[in-house]
């Protein structure tokens, strides 16, 4: 905005009231022309309509405070792309799990990855889990008992062999520690990194992150086994 602002108008700020219909037009025209170092446009239709819609939420806090009479978002449609999210499939997530690295950070990125996959739990909530998480239900099997980070809701999650044997590859790192989380997670953006890294040699043409772990979950692990969408 500060650089829509000095590009537009020479300054570094602007009154509410000076704010309208077309001054929104104009903020959108210059994100999707907005360009690198490299001269590279560097937005999609979706991430312009991101950027949009966190103003359109600090200009409707302004008209609920009165601080403007008028709401210039009122006329402006916000339009995304829809897209189908992506999801490994039996044979990649198989794929992946029969691929083992002498090499410890992918080694421990992947297991991370397939946890995820196991769980459906998001980069963050697997990176901050702890061992206290890890209960006994009423049916005398695993659980995780946590609250998303992103959300702050309860969740509930059975333990599939496939993830308790993930949390029992790193159980004496985990006793060793005096940290408590459970899982040796990297920071997101080496994890993506080191996704790309893993995907291209197993042969999967997917752009994998931890976000395609959830849908890989919701989809291949619970749905495609007869679990009921309002469960999932």
């Amino acid at each position: 905005m500060q650089k829509f602002l000095n590009q537009k108008f020479k300054t570094n700020d602007i009154y509410l009231k000076q704010l309208n219909y077309r001054f929104i037009c104009d903020f959108e025209h210059y994100l999707r022309n907005y360009k690198n170092a490299q001269k590279k446009f560097m937005l999609s239709n979706n991430g312009v309509m991101k950027h949009l819609e966190r103003f359109k939420k600090m200009i409707n806090l302004a008209v609920k405070l009165e601080w403007m009479l008028k709401n210039p978002f009122k006329k402006f449609q916000l339009h995304y792309d829809k897209y189908d999210r992506a999801y490994l499939t039996e044979r990649e997530l198989e794929l992946l799990e029969c691929t083992h690295y002498g090499n410890e950070r992918l080694e421990r990125v992947k297991d991370c990855f397939i946890f995820s996959c196991y769980t459906g739990l998001s980069y963050i909530d697997v990176k901050e889990l702890t061992v206290n998480q890890i209960v006994r239900g009423i049916d005398n099997n695993h659980w995780i008992f946590t609250k998303r980070e992103k959300t702050n809701e309860t969740v509930e999650i059975p333990v599939l062999p496939q993830a308790m044997t993930i949390i029992n590859k790193y159980k004496e790192a985990i006793e060793n520690k005096i940290s408590k989380t459970m899982l040796p997670l990297c920071s997101n953006q080496k994890a993506k990194s080191y996704l790309k890294e893993i995907a291209k040699d197993c042969g999967i043409r997917k752009n994998i992150t931890f976000h395609v772990a959830r849908h890989t979950f919701a989809t291949t692990v619970m749905l495609s086994n007869g679990v009921p969408i309002e469960t999932v």
